[in-house]
């Protein structure tokens, strides 16, 4: 038997058969809880010589209060922008936060979930799309739901089905139907789509436009939709150098893509957005910093953090009454690349 100075609410579940949910319920003495399963559980307690004190109820068995936060790359504005929601979120309830940035490949992924495993966690918060899968690669997400069988994991703005994974999306598809939508009754006919990823998000951001192009009778013009790097200028040397392509507006799917369109529109001498108009995604700080200020989807970054840290702060005080699944609306923020009615 592991010593009791590292027994926690994981090897009590294990022992005992039940989730560490239920485990959680019995030290907060939950009415929910049979008396054949606290039975079990208080006997594994009892087996392992542990007897917990004040602080560790309602968090679990030598709870570290602490979260580890999982990002591909703390250098992307909306990754950076979401860790600081969380970590404020988070420190303001008295938890800790291990920060690692896992990189965008399986392997990696992998990895670094085990290392934050390693370290104790309470809680596991995914924070990306990317952990949701893509849909040009055959990584699955199996190494997710390993994960959740030792502690909650949360992933933000992505959907993944399983036992003890809760997930908090924007709405990404509804958002990107009504800006493509709201474009083509604009009066625009070749909407230019742009992505740099086929992750989870930008997959139904993608299909979001598609919808809208069919069910607004247009047809679909494949040279329309272009994969790119995110970069300004990445952005607007490629809309330079592709000369046979005809445009009228352009859809980004992240607001640094957007903000290389509108130098593009500048370096033609195009007015936006009688031109050309254009809209971001992310609604980032980006969309002041240029002239004419540019027209973002707000993706509400704050209120899904906020989600989020809720919910896992629920089920870490033994609430099992919390969906697993929650999508937060969008809206779509107008300024001078757009002008819609």
């Amino acid at each position: 038997m592991n010593d009791k100075k590292n027994i926690n609410i994981y090897d009590i579940a294990k022992i005992s058969g039940v989730s560490t949910a239920t485990v959680s319920r019995v030290m907060n003495n939950s009415p929910k809880v049979t008396e054949k399963t606290k039975a079990k559980v208080m006997a594994a307690i009892e087996q392992c010589g542990y007897t917990p004190n004040i602080f560790a109820q309602g968090l679990g068995l030598n709870s570290m209060h602490t979260i580890g936060i999982l990002v591909p790359s703390i250098a992307d504005l909306y990754m950076s922008n979401a860790v600081a929601h969380i970590e404020d979120i988070l420190h303001n309830a008295g938890y800790d936060c291990i920060l690692h940035c896992s990189g965008y490949s399986a392997k990696q992924k992998e990895t670094h979930i085990q290392l934050l495993l390693n370290k104790k966690i309470d809680a596991l918060i995914l924070v990306g799309s990317t952990y949701a899968g893509s849909e040009d690669t055959t990584h699955n997400t199996d190494y997710i739901k390993q994960a959740a069988k030792r502690v909650p994991v949360f992933i933000i703005n992505g959907l993944v089905n399983g036992d003890n994974i809760y997930c908090t999306a924007s709405n990404d598809y509804q958002a990107a139907y009504d800006v493509t939508s709201a474009l083509i009754r604009d009066g625009r006919e070749q909407i230019l789509f742009l992505t740099d990823s086929k992750s989870y998000s930008a997959n139904q951001k993608k299909n979001g436009y598609l919808d809208a192009l069919r069910n607004e009778g247009k047809t679909l013009d494949e040279s329309k939709i272009i994969h790119t790097v995110n970069s300004v200028y990445t952005v607007k040397d490629m809309l330079t150098e592709n000369e046979q392509l005809s445009f009228d507006s352009i859809f980004a799917t992240d607001d640094a893509m957007a903000i290389g369109a509108i130098k593009y529109a500048i370096s033609k001498n195009l007015h936006m957005p009688n031109d050309l108009a254009i809209v971001g995604y992310n609604n980032s700080t980006l969309c002041v910093c240029s002239e004419p200020e540019l027209s973002s989807v707000d993706n509400k970054i704050e209120q899904v953090c906020q989600d989020t840290c809720n919910r896992l702060i629920e089920i870490l005080q033994g609430n099992t009454d919390i969906p697993n699944q929650s999508i937060i609306n969008c809206s779509l923020i107008q300024r001078g690349t757009t002008n819609f009615e």
